[in-house]
């Protein structure tokens, strides 16, 4: 019950139904406030209980300064929790390992159970083994379930054992699309209450709901885990930055090409931490869809949520997808009672402002590298041939050959260049080189929840098939859509049979290629581009371009629309320019372009029009979460507590509450550290996490294989987050990670100063900290600017905690990142403002001290440690606890630690 000191609590009624409400006119302030801020204002009134949640905390809300550096800390509390299966299976074995430890301690396990909603949808589990034939998806159905059976069984043991707990089965979509087409309420309804559907999410994409006026965004499991356990998300009252649009995208741009732009807009103006609100004319103009679009590329741009008001677009859709009449009817009554309704001549108070006219839009690409490296498309040749230098080698580059053997020249017109030829199965040959197109994925919820770029995509496969044309041999072809209904909508519009011409046959519904799922390329191809060492491209219409993360053979990544995915699987190669050189011939031998086979914009929306109704979701989500036959044959465990299968390799209890007492330990200085890795700038949780292929020399392959799995049932390293053993193996083990430490070394390499009398050998990062605990000695990571940026991987966190590192220091930290540091009970430091690890000396070869943290068992959180070496360099690290709610989790050992010890005292 909320202490409605401001007397706010109210009635509305919406036809026969009465709604208990909490009204934000009662807060002086609250007109004025961006639409976000409303809607934690309301979440503020309605949890108001006198301690966590004040009357000071509400007006501190209502009086909002927008020019302020964010100093004031409120406690939000979501409605609900989204996980996927990645995320969301260690957050189930930490739930049933905190089971057992509140039995060891004495408390009720029963206590241990979500008190909020909690969804998983199992989306991150399909790999596009098989593809370009029509049995593609059953056949990649069929090696999923065989890999993933023991996680699977242990989610539906989660599923009937735990209440408010429910799971959306493989084979049905991916989780935000499968979340704004289903599962968000826009406005949620609860033991008589109506108040906005707020949530949060294991994913960092959770921000696609955004479009549809859900506040939301991704943290990290651990943090997923304490929200469904009750805690509130403690946070700082941000600062709202309202991006204006204006104008309408013009013909032949896409929401990728806007999407890309707002994402360079944004990471240059810079968001993190941030909340970004749209508004302005352009939003009323701006599709649902397109929206969605927008809010789930919020982590790429780098903000905390980037949120669209509630309007008719928001009704339309929510009609459209099934939601029924009342609830439809409850969204606009209450969006209009709360000031919660898009004005689009309104100008709220923000903190800082950006405007876009949609109709500068133009046709773009983002890579090799990074989402927020946008390029023109007509400009994507000329960069590609600047940007393939950093992939090869310097004699190639130089023009000298590398591989004497051959008589290919080393650069073509100036650009790098390695013809190699390719013997297909089938005895065919064919030529690739640097910029072959390796990948062209149609994947990711980005791009495959929009219509109107899927309906695109299909109508580029069909006019070029049309012409005659198809995918160049060596390129992998996949489609994976967020949803069944998207392929509902192609088979009714009769373009399945086209795409499936150009080799884009169904692999799966999940996240495919975008988590790194792409599967192996064609052997042939794999073994020419390793042997040539040649720099492969992928293409794809997904959120997430970082290096190594698509394919371990292919070195430059692409986010692109999906009608460009299919032009780029049909021209094979980025040093074509699609906007002027020829796709290819058609029958008659005369060249095709571009131009000849994209779609119009009438064309596109009158497929929509006619292909896409409410009885597609209807009957896609009816019985969401029964399964088909292969799931609900799945046997399962029964009881409160979880029957651990001490030969599994996939589920394991971990370690997070050995030997913890109802007492917390008191926080300790830190000395005699070494430093495990020295990192350079943007180092993301794909460098930090487990992610990918599990490779059989490394440490978590050998553990694989001294556990009795073959090589070929190592499956990845996603699908074992639930095994502790595999998941700290592969931490900081990506093939790209640059460790300085350990020069002219990739991956997963440290060097071990444990052995000095060897010299201080290079050794897999896992080992060298196995001999570091055993000795006692601390670890600490050195790393630049806008570290931990990318997907809210809690392992990013658990591994680095499970490794020993108990401090890291950067230039500066991405959010979710740095409060999941806390929350595994690692410090995170920020060298002093203009510092970096360059500028103070230090060579990752020092012996650290920190001094000053003990200040922390005093209740309060010093603003500095004093950090110093053995080389006698000295400097005060400023401490990154940045709220009251992260120091008590950082005294508890941990968030996990703090929960478990505050329920067994209720």
């Amino acid at each position: 019950m909320s202490a409605n000191s401001f007397d706010a609590r109210s009635t509305l009624r919406v036809g026969d139904e009465s709604y208990e409400i909490f009204k934000l006119d009662k807060v002086e302030g609250s007109a004025r406030l961006p639409y976000s801020l409303k809607v934690l204002l309301e979440n503020l009134l309605r949890t108001e209980d006198g301690a966590n949640i004040t009357a000071d905390h509400i007006r501190a809300l209502g009086g909002w300064d927008s020019q302020a550096q964010p100093s004031q800390e409120i406690q939000f509390t979501p409605a609900r929790v989204i996980m996927q299966d990645f995320t969301g299976v260690p957050c189930v074995v930490d739930l049933a390992t905190m089971r057992e430890a509140v039995k060891e301690l004495g408390g009720d396990p029963a206590k241990i159970n979500p008190l909020a909603p909690a969804e998983l949808v199992i989306d991150h589990s399909v790999i596009a083994d098989k593809f370009g034939t029509n049995d593609a998806f059953a056949q990649n159905v069929e090696l999923e379930y065989g890999r993933n059976k023991e996680r699977y069984q242990f989610l539906r043991w989660g599923q009937t054992a735990f209440d408010e707990f429910k799971v959306v089965p493989p084979g049905t979509g991916i989780v935000h699309q499968v979340n704004i087409e289903h599962l968000a309420r826009t406005v949620m309804v609860r033991n008589g209450q109506a108040y906005p559907d707020t949530l949060v999410g294991t994913d960092s994409h959770t921000t696609m709901v955004n479009g549809l006026g859900v506040l939301g965004w991704g943290v990290g499991g651990i943090e997923a885990e304490a929200a469904m356990l009750g805690q509130p998300v403690s946070m700082l009252i941000p600062r709202v930055v309202g991006f204006k649009l204006t104008g309408e995208l013009p013909a032949g741009t896409t929401a990728t090409d806007l999407v890309l732009t707002i994402t360079e807009m944004l990471r240059k103006h810079g968001v993190v931490g941030k909340f970004v609100e749209f508004y302005g004319e352009g939003v009323a103009a701006t599709s649902l869809a397109n929206r969605a679009t927008i809010g789930n590329m919020s982590p790429e741009f780098g903000s905390t949520a980037a949120i669209f008001p509630i309007d008719d677009e928001t009704l339309k859709y929510l009609r459209l997808t099934g939601r029924d009449e009342q609830q439809v009817a409850l969204v606009e009554a209450y969006a209009k009672e709360q000031g919660l309704w898009l004005d689009p001549a309104a100008e709220p108070d923000f903190s800082e402002k950006l405007e876009l006219d949609l109709s500068t839009v133009v046709p773009s690409i983002a890579g090799p590298k990074r989402p927020q490296d946008r390029i023109v498309l007509a400009n994507a040749k000329q960069q590609f041939a600047q940007d393939v230098r950093n992939y090869v080698s310097e004699d190639e580059e130089s023009g000298k050959e590398s591989f004497p053997a051959s008589d290919a020249p080393a650069s073509s017109n100036g650009v790098p260049s390695r013809p190699t030829t390719v013997t297909a199965p089938d005895g065919t040959t064919y030529e690739i080189d640097h910029g072959a197109v390796t990948v062209a994925a149609i994947t990711s919820c980005t791009n495959t929840s929009n219509p109107y770029v899927m309906v695109a995509a299909a109508l580029v496969a069909k006019k070029a098939v049309e012409k005659g044309l198809t995918r160049k041999p060596w390129v992998k072809t996949t489609l994976a859509p967020g949803s069944k209904v998207v392929t509902d909508y192609f088979d009714k519009a009769g373009l399945t049979p086209y795409l499936d011409k150009v080799g884009f046959n169904l692999v799966g519904y999940g996240c495919t290629t975008c988590i790194g799922n792409s599967g192996p390329l064609p052997e042939e191809v794999s073994k020419a581009v390793n042997e040539h060492d040649l720099a492969v491209t992928s293409v794809l219409s997904g959120n997430r371009n970082f290096e190594g993360r698509i394919n371990p053979d292919v070195k430059m990544n692409y986010l692109a629309s999906p009608p460009l995915v299919v032009a780029y699987a049909i021209a094979g190669s980025m040093k074509v320019d699609i906007t002027k050189d020829a796709l290819g011939t058609d029958q008659d031998g005369k060249p095709v372009y571009l131009t000849d086979i994209w779609p119009t914009e009438a064309e596109v929306n009158d497929v929509v029009a006619n292909s896409i109704g409410e009885d597609m979701f209807n009957k896609s989500y009816q019985d969401v979460f029964a399964g088909d036959a292969q799931w609900q044959a799945l046997s399962i465990p029964t009881g409160n507590t979880f029957e651990w299968d001490a030969e599994s390799t996939y589920v394991r209890k971990p370690p997070y509450f050995e030997g913890m007492t109802m007492e917390t330990t008191p926080v300790s200085d830190i000395t005699g550290a070494r430093v495990l890795a020295k990192l350079g700038d943007s180092v993301t949780t794909d460098h930090i996490s487990p992610a990918g292929a599990i490779k059989a020399d490394t440490p978590a392959g050998k553990y694989l294989t001294e556990h009795g799995i073959e090589r070929r049932d190592f499956n990845s390293y996603g699908s074992r987050r639930g095994n502790h053993e595999v998941m700290i193996r592969g931490t900081f083990a990506n093939i790209r990670l640059r460790n300085q430490i350990a020069p002219g070394t990739e991956g997963g390499f440290t060097r071990d100063f444990t052995r000095s009398d060897e010299g201080a050998p290079v050794s897999f990062i896992y080992d060298a900290s196995q001999n570091y605990q055993a000795a006692g000695t601390p670890l600490v990571i050195l790393a630049g600017k806008e570290y931990g940026s990318g997907s809210s991987r809690d392992w990013a966190a658990k591994g680095t905690a499970l490794l020993g590192v108990k401090a890291v220091i950067a230039e500066s930290y991405e959010r979710i990142h740095r409060s999941n540091l806390i929350g595994m009970g690692v410090l995170p430091l920020q060298f002093p403002e203009g510092a970096t690890a360059e500028s103070l000396g230090l060579t990752g070869e020092e012996t650290f001290s920190f001094t000053g943290v003990t200040e922390l068992n005093d209740g309060t959180t010093p603003r500095t440690v004093k950090v110093t070496t053995d080389t006698g360099v000295e400097f005060d690290g400023v401490v990154r606890i940045d709220t009251p709610g992260e120091a008590d989790y950082y005294r508890n050992g941990g968030i996990l630690q703090y929960v478990l010890r505050s329920l067994i005292r209720k």
